[in-house]
């Protein structure tokens, strides 16, 4: 089995921004070379996360939603507290929940993704940062 590993660097604005990564992770997976297998997508970061979503505006508006329902931004959330100057423990339960990374099979060099789904980096921080995200393809 070969591994290829890639580490992507993207400019986030936080506050719940949604970037589609699809065409980074085909480009990994292009770049391989491999045929069959399976990508990881892992963001390198507690306050930001990787999903598969329906990339259109409503379901973008539909995610900010609910997680401002879920977990509030303006509770008092302990992290904030013992960190003094931190504003952003929301965005670490945020992160916790959903988790830092997927993993997508692909076939004859192309990944196996529903017609709808797409690969979304969502930064929930409170400020602008670069974010580092680690594609790695394993297969044959």
């Amino acid at each position: 089995m070969a591994v290829h590993t890639v580490t992507v660097t993207i400019r986030m604005a936080g506050e719940t921004q949604i970037e589609n990564v699809t065409k980074s992770v085909v480009t990994a997976v292009t770049e391989s070379k491999l045929q069959a297998g399976i990508v990881t997508v892992f963001v390198k970061h507690t306050t930001a996360s990787v999903m598969i979503i329906e990339d259109e505006p409503g379901i973008r508006a539909d995610t900010q939603t609910f997680w401002d329902r879920l977990i509030p931004a303006d509770s008092r959330w302990r992290h904030n507290t013992v960190n003094p100057g931190e504003d952003n423990g929301h965005s670490h339960l945020r992160g916790q929940l959903q988790g830092p990374s997927v993993t997508i099979p692909f076939a004859a060099g192309a990944l196996l993704l529903g017609t709808w789904q797409q690969v979304v980096l969502v930064d929930f921080d409170t400020r602008a940062r670069a974010r580092e995200l680690v594609l790695q393809v394993m297969g044959e």
